[in-house]
């Protein structure tokens, strides 16, 4: 499917791009965030699609996919999101679909949002939904999507060597069904201390398939780190105090159920999120004090989530108030919010404005841009 658009008096074509990925959650949002960036440093007149989202915010009525909605807030295009964001798959939709299946008209909503999304513009990038074949039980799996837009795509795989080419050319097999171009690859999440290594085999690996690697992203802890705020929304807690600092990091977490001389040793980094019982007040104690008696915030925590449904007395709880460390409630008992905490997934949100400053940086620096416009 052919798209031209109009520039300097003469017609030139669309650049039109599909972030897939493997699976979900391997980091579509954050790529799409710094290329689209990338892209209007480059004045080029960009647009934003996710043709089809299973997250919703509402906005004005409209169940608007988070990730539509997060494009339009941050880079002022929110005027566009019904078009952005056309089909929104809600809880109970696929089951009705399987027995009243309306494919065709999906896809010409779809369409019928590209058109508009794409008139006067330079390059659009769609976003997917997981991977390349998350949809098909409603007909529009990424590879159908894609090829219904006439997309080139980029597929976004985690970091890794074997198991990462293996699902790349899974998921590029679905996309050849539909005779979709593989722009290239984009590897996400890599470990420091392995990337060198990884880069070097995944470039020879993904040439030996004939794949373009388009990038190497570093892990950044900064990225997976939710502030206190959020996974007290997230995991529904109540908050007992230290409502100011909602906007604290959450680097690493520790469950303290050691006794608190060995505790503190574990408190070793900024961002530190203390897990114990509401009955501990001896913990409760200790990691108040490491809190205050630091001379730099390198050691300071992120917050203390009380579990058990325990409340300490009201002394203590004074105490706590008066530190201003954020301080969470959970009826669930520690082992359970740990694992909670652990298994947390959350997505960059508008307010992260340090998130996607970094997603933008990080795109810069290890994405060749360039790569993609002269291919795409």
């Amino acid at each position: 499917m052919s798209r031209t658009v109009k520039k300097g008096g003469r017609k030139s074509p669309l650049k039109n791009v599909y972030i897939s990925s493997i699976y979900q959650n391997a980091g579509k949002t954050t790529v799409c965030l710094g290329i689209y960036k990338a892209l209007r440093e480059r004045k080029l007149k960009t647009a934003f699609m996710k043709p089809v989202g299973q997250e919703t915010v509402n906005v004005d009525d409209h169940n608007i996919d988070k990730d539509s909605y997060l494009i339009g807030e941050v880079y002022k295009c929110r005027k566009r999101l019904k078009d952005m964001s056309p089909v929104t798959i809600g809880p109970g939709y696929t089951e009705k679909y399987i027995f009243h299946p309306e494919g065709a008209m999906l896809r010409e909503k779809i369409q019928g949002a590209f058109k508009k999304m794409a008139r006067g513009k330079d390059v659009i990038i769609i976003e997917g939904t997981g991977h390349s074949g998350v949809g098909s039980v409603i007909d529009l799996s990424n590879a159908t999507v894609a090829a219904s837009l006439g997309s080139k795509v980029i597929i976004v795989s985690e970091g890794g060597i074997g198991k990462s080419i293996d699902e790349i050319m899974l998921n590029k097999a679905l996309f050849d069904m539909q005779n979709v171009e593989i722009l290239g690859v984009i590897v996400n999440k890599v470990l420091p201390e392995k990337y060198e290594r990884v880069k070097k085999a995944l470039t020879q690996g993904l040439r030996n398939k004939g794949i373009r690697l388009l990038g190497v992203i570093p892990l950044d802890p900064l990225l997976i780190s939710p502030t206190i705020g959020q996974v007290m929304n997230l995991l529904k807690m109540e908050l007992l105090s230290g409502q100011g600092s909602l906007n604290r990091r959450v680097k690493n977490a520790i469950v303290a159920a050691m006794e608190p001389y060995n505790m503190v040793h574990h408190i070793n980094t900024s961002g530190t999120l203390v897990i114990t019982s509401g009955d501990r007040v001896d913990n409760i104690m200790a990691a108040v004090t490491a809190h205050l008696v630091t001379q730099s915030k390198s050691h300071q925590i992120s917050g203390i989530i009380l579990t058990g449904g325990l409340t300490p007395n009201d002394k203590v709880v004074d105490m706590l108030k008066k530190s201003k460390i954020p301080v969470l409630l959970s009826p669930d008992d520690t082992f359970t919010v740990a694992t909670k905490v652990e298994h947390l997934i959350c997505k960059i949100q508008k307010t992260d404005k340090d998130k996607i400053l970094e997603a933008y940086q990080l795109v810069k620096r290890y994405v060749d841009i360039d790569a993609i416009l002269a291919a795409a």
